[in-house]
């Protein structure tokens, strides 16, 4: 399946609320094999989510840095 990927990575500074975002096409049959290439860390939390429009977002806390993947199906 053909998915739009909004990767998310959010400044840990006080004073900035600016982010980094990446967006890319992606073709897998397991969005959850994507996410663990983004895991590392010993202290690791991971949050799924299935929006009612099929998006699939994971929060995700690792190494201190906290980032978002979102999923859309593209047709």
């Amino acid at each position: 399946m053909k998915y739009e990927m909004i990767r998310e990575i959010f400044n840990s500074c006080d004073n900035s609320r600016m982010r980094d975002v990446d967006i890319q096409e992606l073709e897998t049959t397991d969005v959850d094999a994507v996410v663990k290439e983004f895991l590392s860390g010993k202290e690791v939390s991971c949050k799924k989510q299935t929006q009612p429009n099929g998006s699939i977002v994971f929060d995700i806390e690792s190494g201190g840095l906290l980032q978002r993947l979102s999923f859309t199906p593209s047709p």
